[in-house]
């Protein structure tokens, strides 16, 4: 969603809003798949002047349904306990700060952990704490490392039995293991019924991999990492240019 629908300080254009409704009003079952919890994924819909069936959140972890009365619920959950690879990463990245996100899309972080990330109501605790937790997602960032330091040492963590993302800096995303945006994409394709054959998915980020190779038609957005590209089967304009709103204009 960020850096395909919306700019990174949130900007929404009249182009891409606009495409959006008409492939909406053209019979398309347009919907979001992105990292953002729920409290941060509804507010764009509402921007965009849409109302799907399914939302797909935390990448993958929640999958919410909208309700007869318009309101979304957790349709689907996925959690695990993040015991293990909060230790794990706590013996390697020593200046790192944490943030867990819960089943109800509550966080809890540690301190210096920029509260910008995090939904309202989050809670700031001490590290030992968010061992307790079942978590549908874990943040980590190292602010003082560079991206390509802070690849090297996620690779030599080995981290086991999750699943997990890097983004444009040193920034990491933990999701209970075989679960990403393509599985619960996946999902959402059988309740619908559509096949699969008819799929499309757009995407700037590392936590798009697999959605765009699991989409029948996988589009990267102009600004993303040559990993993400590779994964796609065609490139579209940058979110500056409105390269979302280009794919939907080949819709039928």
């Amino acid at each position: 969603m960020d850096g395909t629908i919306v700019h990174e300080d949130g900007f929404l254009s009249e182009a891409v809003r606009a495409a959006v409704q008409r492939a909406d009003a053209g019979g398309h079952e347009v919907m979001l798949a992105t990292g953002r919890s729920p409290a941060a994924t509804v507010p764009v819909i509402e921007q965009l002047g849409i109302a799907p069936r399914f939302l797909v959140c935390s990448n993958g972890a929640v999958t919410l349904e909208r309700t007869g009365s318009g309101e979304y619920e957790r349709a689907r959950v996925e959690t695990f306990d993040p015991a293990e690879v909060l230790t794990t990463i706590s013996g390697a990245l020593s200046d790192a700060r944490y943030a867990v996100e819960d089943s109800e899309g509550r966080f809890r972080y540690t301190a210096s952990f920029p509260e910008n990330a995090v939904s309202p109501g989050s809670l700031e605790v001490p590290f030992e704490e968010l061992l307790e937790v079942r978590a549908t997602r874990v943040v980590v960032i190292s602010p003082n490392q560079g991206l390509e330091e802070f690849l090297a040492v996620v690779d030599r963590m080995g981290l086991t039995r999750v699943s997990y993302a890097i983004g444009w800096t040193a920034w990491l995303d933990i999701a209970p293991d075989g679960v990403n945006k393509a599985t619960a994409m996946e999902w959402v394709r059988s309740e619908l019924g559509v096949p699969h054959e008819r799929t499309l998915a757009v995407g700037d980020g590392r936590n798009d991999i697999d959605m765009l190779e699991w989409a029948a038609r996988g589009v990267a957005m102009g600004q993303a990492p040559d990993d993400v590209v590779a994964a796609a089967d065609e490139r579209t304009r940058e979110v500056r240019d409105d390269g979302l709103a280009r794919v939907l204009a080949t819709l039928p």
